[in-house]
């Protein structure tokens, strides 16, 4: 196991006071909004209480009323639309979404998401030459089309517009679309420039229907699926999307969204971000990524109950097979790193396999950095030209290096932690060697040790319910607005841990005043070596646990220090 280095935020005493005195919260809440950058009382009274009003006017956003009015155009003359989405969750999310909205508008619209297998990313020939056949006057990108110019192109001339609404990287000349809809665009005065695709689709909702009594605020619920799933920053208006998203998704009227909470058993709780992220996005991506992605758009939209209790089975079904396929690429990927990589040379790992299925080396890709902290790259060989998808760590932003690189590349796309690819098979050797000699400059070995943010040492007495409530005025979390981790200096192991389901360990430690429980879930530390009586510091996020009607604190463990062996 790599140890990780804890970077213990620095107290700002007089700050907290004055937070803490006109705001009327705890010195601790004080201190970890000042950890966020947070500092203003004004701006934290907004963050602790943000509301759907704080959002931003949808106009703000290039070429929003270009859009709009094409689209008012489309439906007063009845042309056909068509919505083309990308096959995971943010882009279904997305397409389901504009969908129901155009619908309710009694636009004749069609869908079209991509097969990943066999049609790849975005917007492509074939795609666009279907539309002319189906007679569409109207395209609308929904998180796809910032760098399809030559698929724009062709569009125009087969006498079709094409709105784009996109969130990713813009890399090179912006396609001469009827109206291309990014918050990243350098002539885009939006405030806001973290917005999801399904997040953007939202917006042109909003700006659809702003002079109507449309109820546009009942898609948060899909908003939010999408907006988790897609691992973006949660701030600012992600994080107001996500907080009233979650609460529309708790009692959302969409069959296929209920049925997805029957078979996850979440349904009638209070939903939290890892609901999104752990149970549901996986099963909305399960079909892009190994099937059709038409069977989770078809869940989304169906007014069927039946019809979305089947489609929520095949779905669950789809995860558990993805869920194989994925281990079975892991294990394969780690014989590969032990002969194939030398960790002294290569900063980036890259590897290449025939048999490896393209649709969940993304995933793979993952649980190899969290394994070995190094930028990753797997690359599946089976077609032509081979398809990559990559993850990064702090410091190294993969979609600046592939643009470095992109001599070897066919195609790429992406962002600072993770990316996509296509590569020739005869090219992957030199592109291993280019990447890793780009990377060499860039990645010191301190930055290959993983880090732990820690947002205060505090003793165990500091916990109770009462603050642990507080800390709920924080979320949602995720990206950018981490759940806040403590470290507790010194302690003491009351027992030997004990095995938790398959892969958790659980003990109690003691500061000899307060005793609490403390879990790690997934092994990842030295806590198994750990006896009674040992002196450790543990760094932890607080929760309540609630078990047979009593309600205790549980420390869930991120780390662990042995101080002094008994």
């Amino acid at each position: 196991m790599l140890e990780k280095i804890w970077n213990i935020k620095e107290k700002n005493i007089p700050l907290q006071k004055k937070l803490s005195k006109e705001l009327g919260i705890s010195s601790i809440l004080a201190q970890l909004l000042i950890n966020r950058d947070i500092t203003d009382p004004k701006v934290a009274d907004v963050f602790l209480r943000s509301k759907a009003c704080d959002l931003h006017d949808p106009f703000l956003l290039k070429d929003m009323d270009r859009a709009v009015e094409r689209i008012a155009r489309a439906i007063a003359g009845s042309e056909r639309i068509m919505i083309h989405g990308d096959y995971d969750a943010d882009g279904i999310t997305a397409t389901a979404l504009l969908w129901n909205v155009l619908k309710d508008m009694k636009a004749e619209c069609v869908t079209h998401i991509p097969n990943r297998l066999e049609e790849g990313y975005g917007l492509n020939d074939k795609a666009v030459r279907s539309a002319a056949g189906k007679k569409i006057g109207l395209i609308i990108t929904v998180d796809c089309g910032i760098s399809s110019n030559k698929q724009v192109d062709l569009a125009r001339d087969l006498g079709i517009d094409v709105i784009i609404t996109d969130h990713h990287e813009i890399c090179g000349i912006i396609p001469d679309a009827y109206a291309v809809i990014s918050p990243l665009r350098d002539d885009c005065l939006y405030p806001f420039k973290h917005l999801s695709g399904v997040g953007l689709a939202f917006k042109l909702a909003c700006a659809l229907t702003r002079d109507t009594s449309y109820p546009v605020l009942e898609h948060l619920d899909l908003v939010a699926v999408g907006t988790v799933a897609d691992i973006v920053s949660v701030i600012g208006e992600n994080r107001i999307l996500i907080k009233y998203g979650l609460s529309k998704l708790k009692d959302t009227k969409k069959k296929g969204l209920r049925a997805l909470l029957d078979i996850t058993g979440l349904s009638g709780k209070d939903l939290v971000s890892t609901h999104v992220g752990y149970m549901l996005g996986p099963r909305i991506n399960a079909a892009g990524r190994i099937g059709s992605p038409d069977l989770a758009l078809k869940l989304l939209i169906t007014d069927d109950e039946a019809e979305a209790q089947r489609l929520a089975k095949r779905l669950d079904d789809e995860n558990r097979s993805r869920q194989r396929i994925e281990e079975e690429i892991l294990q394969n990927a780690l014989i590969k790193v032990e002969n194939e990589i030398n960790f002294k040379n290569d900063r980036v790992i890259i590897l290449s396999s025939e048999s490896w299925h393209e649709g969940v080396i993304g995933i793979v890709a993952s649980k190899l950095v969290d394994r070995f902290y190094r930028p990753t790259i797997l690359i599946s060989e089976g077609k032509i030209p081979c398809k990559g998808s990559g993850r990064s760590i702090e410091g190294f932003h993969l979609f600046n290096a592939l643009s470095e690189c992109r001599q070897y590349l066919s195609k790429f796309g992406g962002h600072q932690g993770a990316c996509g690819l296509s590569i020739e098979k005869a090219r992957i050797k030199d592109f291993r060697r280019s990447i890793n000699t780009l990377a060499s400059a860039v990645i010191m070995p301190e930055n290959l040790m993983p880090k732990l943010d820690i947002d205060m040492e505090i003793p165990l007495g500091a916990l109770n319910e009462r603050l642990i409530g507080e800390l709920d005025m924080l979320g949602p979390f995720g990206p950018g607005n981490p759940k806040p981790v403590f470290a507790s200096n010194d302690v003491e192991l009351k027992r030997d841990p004990v095995m938790v389901g398959k892969n958790g360990l659980k003990f109690w430690v003691t500061d000899n005043n307060v005793t609490c429980e403390a879990i790690e879930f997934r092994r990842r530390s030295q806590i198994g070596r750990l006896t009674a009586k040992d002196r450790v510091s543990v760094a932890y996020i607080p929760v309540i646990s609630r078990w047979n009607g009593i309600e205790s604190i549980q420390l869930n463990l991120e780390d662990i220090k042995i101080v002094a062996s008994s």
